[in-house]
C-alpha cells in the first residue's frame, strides 16, 4: 500500500486549515502558497472534502474554507481513507469477507492481516490536533 500524492496533499490541506482556522475563511491560493502545491490540484481535493462534509466553503470575495469540525475530531486515517479508498495492503483484505479461495492454506495471510491492522491503528491513533501539536514543536512559533 502506498499513499498517493493526492492523499498526502489532502492531509496537508486539512492540517493547514486547522492551523489557520481562526478568523476569516482560508483561501486555496494561500494554502497553495504555504504548502507549495498547485492551487488547481488543491481545488480538486477540497471538492471531495466539501462533498464529504469535512470542510465548509464560504463563497464571495472574502470566501474560502473552514474545517467542519474540531481538529481533534478528524483522524489521519479518516482523511486518507476518504481520498484513497481502502488502505489494505493486499486485495484479499479489501472486503469485509475474504473471498480468496486460498485463504485456508495461505500462510502469508496472517502477515497481511497484521500489517493491515498496524496501518489502520497508526492512522486512526492520530488526529489533526496531534499533527498541529507536532507542527508547532517542529517549527517553534512558526506556523505552516
Amino acid at each position: 500500500m502506498k499513499i498517493s500524492t493526492k492523499g498526502r496533499y489532502a492531509l496537508r490541506l486539512m492540517l493547514d486549515l486547522a492551523m489557520h482556522q481562526e478568523g476569516d475563511p482560508v483561501r486555496i491560493k494561500d494554502i497553495a502558497a504555504r504548502q507549495d502545491i498547485s492551487a488547481k490540484y488543491l481545488e480538486q481535493i477540497v471538492s471531495v472534502l466539501v462533498k464529504a462534509k469535512y470542510v465548509r466553503s464560504v463563497r464571495g470575495p472574502q470566501g474560502g474554507y473552514h474545517l467542519a469540525k474540531k481538529p481533534e475530531e478528524y483522524t489521519a486515517g479518516s482523511i486518507i481513507a476518504l481520498i484513497e479508498g481502502d488502505l489494505s495492503p493486499v486485495s484479499c483484505l479489501e472486503d469485509e469477507v475474504n473471498r480468496c479461495p486460498r485463504q485456508s492454506v495461505c500462510v502469508t495471510l496472517r502477515l497481511w492481516k497484521e500489517l493491515d491492522q498496524a496501518i489502520h491503528e497508526v492512522l486512526e491513533r492520530y488526529t489533526l490536533a496531534d499533527l498541529m501539536e507536532w507542527q508547532m514543536e517542529l517549527a517553534g512559533d512558526f506556523v505552516i
